[in-house]
């Protein structure tokens, strides 16, 4: 955490533009206080304007008039025409010398009302091929700070049920949402392959349609382990009835000779039932090397040409480049083609303690609500950036306007957004295990997420 957010509290830290808006500074003990106030200028100057000894004319140097109370807390009123960060700098009046700066954000009409929220997409358990249960990894991500996240795990739906069931006697503000990895079976081994597909908040488990699935085989074809709060759920069929109704659709699909018809067309079809269970399904992983890349690149440019998917997961997985940067490379390269798709970043996580990828990337998203259709909307309507943690310093992929926001975001909100995040999330762990008094340490500290957004974004 940054010196300045330990010894000044700055709210709110974002706010409309073009609108006065009233900030508050207050010194977070004595030692930050200003001993002698009447010497100290405030400037504002906002961080896209130039410097202020090239474009003087700019006028990027404004002197605002501030109060200061018997506390050390200064109050002053502004407005920021132009969206963007400003650095609120307090100097010596005589010299000019900087003394504390510290920084907001002004942003347009169409971000104010969305809040920043951190999650993770794909992410796996011991109920597939991860080490921990479900319910304790949730706890260990809320720990690390993310406000979403769904369990993923193989051809399997229950378990991200299991997470939710775990935790719905006890108020949180962590978000566990319905997920799974689909996998459905192949037509022929020899020429088939299995592109890993994610099924986020879908309201039923498009492995559940298949009787082969692990999904139907450990839990069975109950529509209460295969669908959400009760959501409607096709009946299950057999795997002769899914490569029929595969190879039916390949027919109208028009695919290029190259590309195996019956992998494509399984694709489409996997991605037209999630969209029909109102998931997002995410294309992941593409340049994951699996012996060689995991997707022959001829099926990822036909994915990237028609966008059966519902967004693309430039980020996860792995820490070395040929995943990552090659991802982020296609990426670019297709918005420069003119190719436009939502994109998300994930752990795919398997194992959320002691492992070097547990937090190697992840997606923050600008919605209105920390809910997951809200989620998945805003993710659909391009407000997501993918957040590369792989080093110590962060890097984002994704929209420049999107991206100077939150790399603010990450430098002056998220540190104190984290502290209450490691309380609740130590306190879920605790609850799970069976701990004497978390059910009431959880309820005790119920909303202070919430009146934490409520007291930095002035919506």
């Amino acid at each position: 955490m940054k010196t300045e957010l330990h010894y000044y509290d700055i709210y709110p830290k974002v706010f409309p533009v073009g609108k006065e808006i009233e900030i508050t500074v207050k010194p977070l003990g004595c030692h930050a206080k200003f001993k002698n106030p009447e010497n100290v200028v405030l400037r504002v100057l906002g961080i896209e304007d130039g410097s202020i000894r090239e474009f003087p004319k700019r006028n990027n140097n404004k002197a605002v008039d501030y109060t200061v109370d018997e506390n050390g807390t200064i109050r002053f009123k502004n407005t920021f025409e132009k969206e963007q960060q400003y650095f609120i700098r307090f100097c010596d009046k005589e010299t000019d010398k900087k003394l504390v700066q510290l920084n907001v954000y002004a942003v347009a009409d169409d971000l104010c009302g969305r809040y920043p929220l951190i999650g993770d997409l794909h992410m796996h358990t011991c109920r597939s091929d991860g080490r921990q249960e479900p319910a304790i990894v949730c706890a260990n991500y809320r720990k690390h700070g993310y406000d979403f996240f769904a369990i993923t795990d193989h051809e399997r739906y229950y378990p991200s049920l299991e997470a939710i069931n775990a935790y719905k006697d006890v108020p949180i503000e962590f978000n566990i949402c319905v997920g799974e990895e689909v996998h459905m079976p192949r037509d022929n081994p020899e020429f088939g392959c299995d592109p890993h597909i994610v099924n986020f908040g879908g309201n039923y488990s498009v492995n559940g349609i298949c009787d082969e699935s692990d999904q139907i085989i450990e839990s069975g074809d109950s529509k209460e382990l295969r669908s959400y709060n009760g959501a409607e759920c096709p009946d299950v069929i057999t795997a002769d009835e899914y490569r029929k109704q595969v190879l039916e659709l390949a027919k109208t699909l028009d695919i290029p000779e190259g590309v195996e018809e019956f992998t494509y067309a399984g694709m489409v079809w996997v991605f037209n039932h999630i969209k029909k269970a109102g998931g997002l399904g995410i294309f992941c992983h593409p340049y994951w090397i699996s012996n060689v890349n995991h997707v022959p690149e001829n099926i990822v440019e036909l994915l990237m040409e028609r966008q059966p998917f519902d967004a693309y997961e430039v980020l996860g997985g792995e820490n070395y480049y040929e995943q990552n940067g090659l991802q982020t490379h296609r990426y670019y390269d297709d918005r420069a083609n003119g190719r436009k798709y939502p994109i998300v970043g994930s752990t795919d996580s398997h194992s959320s303690v002691n492992n070097e990828n547990a937090y190697v990337a992840s997606t923050m998203v600008f919605s209105p609500a920390n809910e997951k259709d809200a989620i998945i909307a805003s993710i659909k309507d391009f407000y997501s950036v993918a957040i590369d943690g792989i080093s110590k310093e962060f890097r984002l992929v994704g929209d420049l306007r999107l991206s100077r926001y939150a790399c603010f975001l990450l430098k002056e909100f998220f540190p104190l957004h984290d502290d209450l995040c490691y309380e609740e999330g130590r306190a879920m762990k605790d609850y799970v295990c069976g701990v004497e008094g978390a059910k009431e340490t959880l309820e005790f500290i119920s909303g202070r997420v919430q009146k934490q957004r409520e007291k930095y974004f002035a919506f």
